[in-house]
């Protein structure tokens, strides 16, 4: 009977025993990795400050970190992405306002608007809305999405960006690197890839469900462009630019990624 007893006793203190060391090693694997977390993100948080330039306020490990993303993303990047599309019926009938940076100008006037292409520095393209609207129109049903988390699908029509691009003859300009979009007042502005500018699915779009844009959302034209997040969708554009070097743009001075890619 004792010998039974010793036998249980045994067995008793060996499952005892795992479970112990099963506690030590998860533990001991916690507070490590716990650790090397904090120990990296003190690192980081210490690190220096990006010089201010075309882009800033990121810490510069994070930065390069960005740089190198991009480069990544636009080596794969191909027009055979395409973002999913829904049917008009599934489209927000309250589309959501998101921020009124560069278009809160209480002087505006949405009748005397054009828009600005700067083919290069001796000429200069003025265009009226009228003169968008003889090209054809193209509608898109997407899935917005905001650096914020927040996502929505909504329904735009406008001119597809390559349609803009052979109808105006800037052949030659889209042969460059970069795409750089502003607000009339200068208060916002955008630099976009040359690939995803020319995306089949990026619009100037001067609708929104069916109907001309309100000031809100942009009017009386603006960017839809999917496969970026919301930032990069500029409202109320006043003037389009193109170069071989980066743009500034607002919210990569503020620290943001200025890739911004889906």
């Amino acid at each position: 009977m004792a010998t039974v007893n010793n036998k249980k006793k045994k067995q008793e203190l060996t499952v005892e025993q795992r479970i112990n060391r099963r506690n030590f090693i998860s533990f001991t694997t916690f507070f490590v990795v716990g650790g090397a977390m904090f120990g990296g993100w003190k690192w980081l948080f210490n690190a220096p400050e990006e010089a201010e330039g075309i882009t800033a306020g990121a810490r510069k490990p994070l930065r390069r970190a960005l740089n190198k993303t991009e480069l990544f993303f636009r080596r794969i990047f191909s027009n055979d992405h395409e973002v999913k599309l829904y049917p008009p019926s599934m489209a927000a009938k309250e589309v959501r306002v998101n921020g009124d940076i560069g278009i809160d100008d209480e002087d505006y006037n949405p009748d005397s608007w054009q828009l600005s292409v700067v083919k290069n520095k001796k000429e200069t393209l003025q265009l009226s809305l009228a003169d968008l609207k003889k090209l054809p129109k193209t509608d898109i049903v997407f899935d917005f999405k905001c650096v914020e988390g927040w996502d929505q699908i909504q329904h735009w029509g406008g001119v597809k960006f390559t349609d803009f691009i052979a109808h105006f003859g800037l052949q030659q300009q889209a042969r460059m690197k970069y795409v750089g979009m502003e607000t009339p007042n200068s208060e916002y502005y955008i630099g976009l890839d040359m690939e995803s500018a020319l995306h089949p699915q990026t619009l100037l779009a001067y609708e929104m469900n069916g109907q001309p844009l309100e000031l809100e959302h942009g009017a009386p034209l603006r960017l839809i462009i999917p496969v970026k997040y919301g930032i990069k969708n500029l409202k109320r554009i006043g003037a389009i630019s193109f170069s071989n070097e980066r743009p500034p743009d607002y919210w990569a001075e503020q620290g943001y990624d200025y890739y911004s890619g889906l």
